[in-house]
């Protein structure tokens, strides 16, 4: 089990789900939406794991700036950064620069919110497989306590690929901690997953299926009869589709002998 939930690990904590946030400690940093601080340490987030080149940041960062001055706003705003953010990390630079590459000083305790949710689902998938339910549900609840949006930076297909890898992700957790509630019999935390993941996803047929069987056994059969029709007129509209066979004999078997449900 997750000894402490990954947010409050880090000194300085980058956050890229959900909108562009700098928090030290709790506190969230001013920074001036769209601004340069944001397009750094945003570049710098989405790339975590290898780092940035120096002229190819600064292309990024001050695309129409002559070289040399690009250069001098790279090592003034790293600067203003240390300044600022420093003492929440022992002293220690946020950003430093190795092999010529500009990278977050994640050994120091700054954290990506895009990495800590990964490595939550991951500690959730682990607990998963080696049967420890509780541990399971409590990283599944931190990956999605720590998934306060869809990847708000960039607009290429890098980023597009991500923003969709990582969407795609929390709703399989959302799956996956319905179906571990459902197997422990607790259906109000069920339905509040499925539900949630309907939110999100509102095709979802395996979470319209949840949810109905989730009404039934908390005695509300006629909603989750509604529900049925709720996922039918969905797929019509966004599809022209119908349900799939699985969740037809779902709702007849609800009609006809729920108690089997």
């Amino acid at each position: 089990m997750l000894e402490q939930p990954f947010a409050d690990r880090a000194g300085i904590r980058i956050c890229l789900l959900g909108g562009f946030r700098i928090l030290k400690g709790p506190r969230p940093v001013s920074v001036r939406p769209g601004g340069k601080v944001e397009k750094l340490v945003g570049t710098l987030a989405f790339r975590a794991t290898e780092g940035v080149d120096r002229d190819e940041l600064l292309g990024l960062v001050w695309p129409e700036s002559d070289i040399e001055l690009a250069g001098q706003s790279l090592n003034s705003l790293v600067h203003s950064l240390t300044r600022s953010l420093a003492d929440a990390l022992s002293g220690h630079p946020p950003v430093v620069r190795r092999a010529g590459r500009y990278c977050l000083n994640t050994d120091e305790g700054v954290a990506v919110d895009v990495r800590q949710f990964d490595a939550a689902v991951d500690a959730g998938d682990r607990q998963s497989r080696i049967g420890d339910v509780g541990g399971a549900i409590h990283a599944y609840l931190d990956a999605v306590g720590l998934y306060a949006g869809d990847l708000a930076i960039g607009s290429g297909v890098q980023h597009l690929i991500e923003r969709e890898r990582l969407r795609a992700r929390v709703l399989s957790v959302y799956a996956h901690l319905g179906d571990l509630h459902f197997a422990a019999g607790d259906y109000e935390k069920t339905l509040r997953s499925a539900l949630q993941l309907l939110a999100c996803d509102p095709c979802r047929e395996d979470a319209h299926r949840l949810a109905m069987r989730c009404y039934v056994r908390v005695g509300q059969r006629a909603q989750a009869l509604r529900q049925y029709r709720i996922c039918r007129e969905v797929l019509a509209l966004e599809f022209e589709a119908r349900p799939e066979d699985s969740t037809d004999e779902l709702y007849r078997l609800i009609r006809t002998d729920p108690s089997r449900v």
